[in-house]
């Protein structure tokens, strides 16, 4: 355990010297401050015509799984490419550290580094909460929300990391896991729509449909949990894995 929180205090601490870290985190929290600006005025102006309806978190939160769809593989396409591009990867399997602590000490610090970006973003609800909506914002619904997106994040940090971990250079790391994440959140699901029976399994096997039909919805689900919590632990699995069968190479 101390070498899984050694590795990721270390990689949490080189993303706040990482301009790939900033560019990411600004971006970020740009749009979700711009989309937040436009989601006020859209319920202002229907305020202003008589329908309006108070913005939940869910509406707040709605680009957030796009944007995180783009930042995973940003931060993770270095975690393991980069270290075997410079030769750091020998230096560490040389190391007195199971592989399984390398995989999850990496994920961990991206892992870090993501909840530091989401816990900025709660001021958009609060200012809701406090300032804008009476008597406040469904706080379930912002509870349910905030976990599918942390749930999500991990998700897809996972994804990356373990192709980072397959990957020599960092950028076919970056292209693969944005592949990976395309289809896993909109594609994978797409045949439930088209077949007329059996493609439950579709459904059930695509991120997104878990975490709007779930999360989103104000539902917590265990077994929307258990499928998250199983891809993440499957990823690195598969990022262990591919460590392994470097080290002995």
């Amino acid at each position: 355990m101390r070498n899984i929180w050694t590795i990721a205090r270390r990689e949490y601490r080189h993303y706040f010297i990482s301009p790939i870290a900033y560019i990411v985190a600004l971006l970020i929290l740009l749009v979700m401050g711009i989309y937040f600006l436009l989601v006020l005025y859209q319920s202002s102006l229907m305020a202003f015509y008589g329908g309006a309806t108070p913005p939940e978190t869910s509406d707040l939160l709605g680009l957030m799984p796009f944007m995180l769809l783009f930042a995973g593989p940003a931060l993770t396409m270095r975690l393991l490419a980069d270290e075997h591009r410079t030769g750091t990867l020998e230096l560490l399997l040389t190391a007195p550290i199971r592989d399984a602590e390398l995989i999850i000490g990496k994920w961990l610090g991206a892992f870090l580094f993501v909840l530091t970006i989401i816990a900025i973003t709660l001021i958009f609800p609060i200012i809701l909460h406090f300032w804008l909506v009476d008597p406040g914002i469904d706080q379930v619904l912002m509870l349910s929300t905030y976990l599918g997106i942390i749930l999500v994040s991990g998700v897809f940090l996972a994804i990356g990391t373990a192709i980072s971990a397959i990957f020599k250079n960092q950028f076919a790391a970056l292209f693969a896991t944005l592949v990976a994440l395309f289809f896993m959140w909109y594609l994978i699901g797409w045949p439930a729509y088209v077949m007329p029976s059996g493609g439950e399994i579709f459904r059930f096997l695509g991120l997104s449909d878990h975490y709007f039909n779930g999360f989103a919805s104000g539902s917590v689900d265990v077994s929307d949990i258990i499928y998250y919590v199983s891809l993440i632990i499957f990823n690195l699995f598969v990022g262990t894995t591919a460590i392994e069968m470097r080290r002995w190479q």
